[in-house]
């Protein structure tokens, strides 16, 4: 199994000169699958640019794993070469809301005035799945999802091929409420989804002091962050969801923070996800 960020930003797509090193499009990320099966979680801005990678001849089924609804996450998808391909199939898996369901949430995307083609007419063939508590298998991996602590239905996602496993929690608030360094590791939101995870993207979208003021906005800070991987045992964590207003120097900063909150001593690794960045899980 390995994986490609196409887009690493959270909230807002940030492009400029102070952005370039780790990029501005936001959340998406492309995983293939030992027999290249692809599934792609998020579909932020950086599915633009996966869907003219894949060019003219894109895979006949693509699995689009959506963590929530929340424009970030969605705005990139009637932008996704393949989804105006007559030849492609799409399976759309997603939280439903109390209200609604998937394919009429992403239905308020594409309808006007917000966008001009109504979601009836896009020439792909389009399946949704509403996710449930059981887990699935999407070719050779099992995929389980768990509502995780941001505001509206939103799904972590933990991806397994053998022993192989990929955790990705893009906007999440694991310390709500509690304190990540003595709670009962059953009351922390996300859990069970990255425990023992080969490769983790979390969340780390707030320094220290940004995030007393931003309590319950559905992000962590990097001390959070750090604190997560490190009681969910994740052997390699990630960091993810950039905020749109800090610049390559400020995440390295963050990045420089986040090391040493992780230990040296530790087996695993810790890096910012930048966009372009492949990622064998091993």
């Amino acid at each position: 199994m390995r994986a490609k960020v196409w887009g690493c930003r959270g909230s807002l797509a940030s492009p400029g000169p102070e952005t370039v090193r780790y990029g501005g499009n936001t959340s998406c990320l492309e995983v293939r699958l030992s027999d290249d099966r692809m599934l792609v979680i998020d579909a932020g801005t950086g599915i633009r640019g996966l869907g003219v990678h894949l060019g003219a001849n894109p895979p006949a089924r693509i699995d689009l794993l959506l963590s929530h609804l929340h424009l970030d996450h969605i705005e990139g998808i009637g932008f996704f070469g393949p989804i105006w391909n007559p030849e492609s199939e799409i399976h759309f898996w997603g939280p439903p809301s109390p209200t609604h369901s998937l394919r009429e949430g992403i239905g308020h995307y594409f309808s006007p005035p917000l966008f001009p083609v109504h979601i009836d007419d896009i020439p792909s063939k389009l399946v949704f799945h509403d996710v449930g508590s059981e887990p699935w298998e999407i070719g050779t991996a099992v995929v389980q999802a768990r509502p995780v602590n941001h505001p509206g239905p939103t799904l972590g996602y933990r991806i397994q091929e053998g022993d192989r496993v990929l955790t990705y929690i893009s906007d999440h608030e694991p310390s709500l409420g509690i304190d990540l360094t003595t709670a009962d590791t059953d009351m922390v939101s996300g859990y069970g989804l990255a425990y023992g995870a080969d490769v983790l993207f979390h969340d780390a979208q707030y320094t220290e002091d940004e995030y007393p003021v931003r309590v319950g906005w559905g992000h962590s800070s990097i001390a959070h962050t750090v604190q997560f991987g490190l009681i969910t045992k994740a052997r390699n964590l990630f960091l993810f969801h950039h905020d749109p207003m800090h610049t390559d120097a400020q995440l390295e900063a963050m990045l420089v923070r986040a090391k040493e909150l992780w230990g040296a001593e530790r087996d695993g690794g810790l890096a910012i996800s930048f966009e372009g960045m492949e990622i064998e899980v091993t």
